[in-house]
């Protein structure tokens, strides 16, 4: 049940991603936008809308700016966003999912293929990589924030319905089936953890080296795709650099 971390890498993309604030809140306030409108505006009563309530919170989005987006979806206003997954793959042969919320169809698929295309990457047709990933609820417990050993925090992961610990220097990292993610998370915060992360994610069921020389062109892709308006989210299947 335990293993390298995959949390630090997880650390250094978001820290990076920090200077882009504007772009991210922007994204968020898609998704609260089509949560809010395909659920209802009230948390209690859609977990959707909860998911991206929490995850505009982790990335300090003003309530304001959270407020503001499930306002406009209560309001009569036609804007849509349709969802859509783009497959490939990046430089040395490492499987690419990427998510995007759009309201139109053929830019964004321009700007993924542009993205691929310049950067030594592929795209590739409908279900081509998606079988590569499974679903999972993701959930990280920094190790300086509990006093709890691996014992005690894997019984109550076990107890709360988690499926797998993976445990490192840092952190206590839980996987769960998707349909359970909310039960675990609510039962561990409510077992008094504090949850570095936690979210819906997609994890590769095998993992791809990215090769020395082809590191640069990877990270020019994986950039390319993120800093794009209408990407929200950007999966692969690269190894970590410690495996």
């Amino acid at each position: 049940m335990s293993g390298h971390s995959k949390w630090h890498n997880i650390q250094g993309r978001k820290n990076a991603q920090d200077a882009k604030k504007g772009k991210i809140f922007q994204k968020l306030s898609r998704e609260l936008f089509m949560a809010a409108k395909s659920g209802g505006p009230d948390p209690s009563g859609n977990p959707s809308l909860r998911l991206v309530m929490d995850k505009a919170r982790a990335a300090n989005m003003p309530k304001s700016n959270i407020e503001r987006a499930i306002k406009k979806a209560e309001g009569n206003s036609d804007e849509h966003y349709d969802e859509i997954t783009y497959e490939g793959y990046a430089p040395g042969g490492v499987a690419v999912l990427v998510e995007a919320l759009t309201d139109n169809k053929n830019r964004t698929a321009s700007a993924v293929r542009v993205a691929f295309t310049r950067n030594g990457g592929t795209m590739g047709a409908t279900g081509s990589v998606a079988y590569m990933f499974d679903r999972k609820g993701y959930i990280v417990i920094d190790r300086s924030t509990t006093n709890a050993d691996e014992d005690q925090v894997l019984m109550d992961v076990m107890d709360a319905g988690g499926d797998d610990l993976q445990a490192s220097d840092d952190a206590f990292e839980i996987y769960t089936d998707p349909k359970a993610f909310t039960g675990v998370r609510d039962a561990l915060e409510k077992a008094g953890y504090k949850l570095a992360d936690a979210e819906l994610t997609m994890v590769p069921q095998n993992t791809t080296a990215v090769p020395a020389e082809k590191k640069e062109q990877f990270e020019r892709l994986i950039n390319a795709l993120e800093d794009d308006d209408d990407v929200s989210n950007v999966y692969t299947a690269a190894a970590d650099e410690d495996e």
